[in-house]
């Protein structure tokens, strides 16, 4: 399949591969810790007590990180 795809582009399948691994990287990498934890924030429900704001404080923090990156 990658050498139809890179016969496609026009580039060898080395070429095509590198380009393929520095986009997945980019993409990867392009996401804050928000996006790639969404499922599991506030999964946990900790009953109140000091934990009851938690799971905002957590999201206001990664909140303020994403703004300072």
């Amino acid at each position: 399949m990658s050498r139809k795809a890179a016969a496609v582009e026009g580039s060898s399948v080395s070429e095509f591969m590198r380009r393929a691994i520095a986009e997945r990287a980019e993409r990867t990498l392009a996401g804050g810790a928000q996006e790639r934890l969404h499922d599991v924030i506030g999964a946990i429900n900790g009953g109140g007590g000091r934990a009851r704001d938690s799971g905002d404080a957590f999201a206001d923090l990664l909140a303020q990180r994403r703004t300072r990156a």
